[in-house]
């Protein structure tokens, strides 16, 4: 059996990614549902809306639920307690050390999956005592790696650092970026922007709409003196790009991000003033089915896909 459904009791070798403003508790109910581990992005969820969508998902599914939890925000802490009250046993953590949780979070019987974008980083994940390691290549939307490694990079240098599972992230979409990533060595793989394109993610039906119609050149790597983010191209990221070029410096770019961007764009449907954080695999996405619907044509694309390269 794969070692990542082995350690996470789920069917497929698929994590559905823990987006911002996204992925609520529909989504991470019907991912559980359709055979993948499904995840609650708690970094626009402050402890009682997280809790209040953890006990929404469980009463929707009875699988494997796992919460998503950016290190850098204050409330991390309040976030990993409420989620451990509600039974929730398996962590993904980001965007901070993967020593500040890990054992804490080991101690209370959960598994622990923490986010990198250098096979150095994924070293010290390891190190720390982590289950699994998610390496990002830099095609992901959202933030990302300052190092800009692609994920076909990544994947091998990272595969060959480490000896726990390796779940491949950045840039896939289809059975075709799931069999690649098995074949650079990863175990499982995360996708985000596939699940943000499906009927039951919270995303707004102004911005699905607006990524039907998405090219590849539609994003781009930004902010990269601040926090790089892989951004759709709207009013606002072309507003923050004219900043950076003028080099306005950090406090100007900050101040024109101000605060609720995301939520603007992505949730509220806001597709000019908003911040539309999405990867690069937007462009091959030309469908919103149900996450049931979506899962069930990449397996079985997989298996094909598997089965005639067997016979190559």
């Amino acid at each position: 059996m794969n070692k990542v459904c082995e350690l996470l009791n789920i069917k497929y070798p698929i994590i559905q990614g823990g987006m911002v403003w996204v992925s609520g508790a529909k989504l991470a109910a019907a991912s559980a549902n359709a055979g993948c581990l499904g995840v609650l992005g708690a970094g626009s969820m402050k402890p009682e809306l997280l809790k209040e969508q953890i006990k929404k998902a469980q009463s929707l599914s009875d699988k494997t639920l796992a919460v998503n939890i950016p290190l850098l925000y204050h409330g991390a802490q309040e976030q990993i307690q409420t989620a451990l009250e509600l039974g929730i046993k398996v962590f993904i953590t980001s965007a901070g050390s993967p020593k500040k949780y890990t054992q804490y979070l080991k101690d209370q019987n959960a598994k622990v999956i923490h986010v990198c974008a250098s096979p150095n980083l994924a070293k010290k994940c390891e190190d720390a005592g982590v289950d699994m390691v998610i390496a990002e290549g830099f095609e992901a939307g959202g933030h990302n790696g300052r190092d800009e490694l692609t994920t076909m990079t990544l994947i091998p240098q990272v595969r060959d650092q480490i000896n726990i599972p390796l779940i491949a992230a950045g840039g896939i979409g289809d059975a075709r970026g799931m069999l690649a990533a098995m074949c650079l060595g990863a175990d499982a793989i995360q996708m985000g922007t596939r699940f943000l394109m499906t009927k039951e993610s919270r995303a707004h039906q102004n911005y699905k709409d607006l990524l039907l119609s998405a090219n590849e050149s539609s994003t781009e790597l930004s902010m990269k003196s601040l926090v790089p983010v892989r951004l759709y191209k709207n009013k606002f990221w072309s507003e923050i790009k004219a900043l950076e070029e003028k080099c306005e410096g950090l406090e100007s770019i900050k101040e024109h991000l101000g605060k609720g961007r995301a939520k603007l764009g992505m949730h509220d449907g806001d597709l000019d003033e908003g911040e539309l954080e999405i990867g690069q695999v937007c462009s091959m996405i030309k469908d919103i089915p149900s996450t049931s619907e979506m899962i069930e044509k990449l397996m079985s694309d997989f298996n094909k896909l598997k089965a005639d390269l067997h016979n190559f």
